[in-house]
C-alpha cells in the first residue's frame, strides 16, 4: 500500500486477537527501527520485547492500557549516548524514541500488524520490574498485535482539526 493509504488506514488497535506476533513479523519490525533517523545519528534506543506471560504481567503493573496484546515493546533511550542541544541542554532522547516508535508502527500497519501507543504508564514500575539502570529512559510502550474480529477504531480516531488551525505560514 502506499503511504498515504497507509497513514490513513492505520489507527491505534485497543481490542487484540490472542494469535501471536510471529518472529519473521518482528524481524522486519526491528529493521524499521534500526533505520529511524536520530539526533547525531547516535541511536541511543533500547528496545524490550515483551511476549511471555511473565513479562506481559509486569507490563501490566506499570500501565492499565495493555488491551491484551500479546506482545510489546518497550521503547526506551539510553541517556548517556543521546544527543544534547548546546544552547539549553535539551535531551534528543523522547524525540528518538517517539521516532522509532513511529517507524514501528507505520511498519506494522503495512505488514498487517495493528499497534497501540502507549503513553499511559509508571516508568518507575517499568524500571523497577525489567531491571533498568539509570540512564535507560523508558519513553512509551508499542502494544503490538493482530486486531480482533471486531476490532475498530475508536471514534475521536476520525476527528481533524483543519489544516488552518494548525498552520501557520511566515509573513513578513
Amino acid at each position: 500500500m502506499n503511504f498515504a493509504d497507509l497513514i490513513t488506514k492505520r489507527y491505534s488497535l485497543r481490542k487484540f486477537s490472542p494469535v501471536p506476533v510471529e518472529s519473521e513479523k518482528l524481524a522486519v519490525l526491528f529493521t524499521a527501527a534500526r533505520l529511524a533517523p536520530t539526533a547525531g545519528n547516535r541511536q541511543p534506543h533500547k528496545i524490550l520485547v515483551i511476549q511471555s506471560e511473565k513479562g506481559l504481567s509486569k507490563i501490566d503493573l506499570a500501565s492499565p492500557c495493555r488491551f491484551d496484546a500479546p506482545a510489546v515493546l518497550v521503547i526506551c533511550s539510553d541517556r548517556n549516548i543521546s544527543w544534547k542541544r548546546k544552547f539549553d541542554g535539551a535531551d534528543a532522547c523522547i524525540v528518538d524514541g517517539s521516532i522509532v516508535g513511529a517507524h514501528i508502527m507505520l511498519q506494522a500497519a503495512d505488514i498487517g500488524l495493528g499497534s497501540c501507543w502507549v503513553m499511559h504508564f509508571d516508568p518507575g514500575v517499568i524500571r523497577r520490574e525489567f531491571n533498568l539502570p539509570p540512564e535507560i529512559f523508558p519513553v512509551a510502550l508499542i502494544l503490538l498485535g493482530y486486531p480482533a474480529a471486531d476490532a475498530a477504531p475508536e471514534e475521536f480516531h476520525f476527528q481533524r482539526r483543519p489544516l488552518e488551525e494548525i498552520l501557520v505560514f511566515e509573513s513578513f
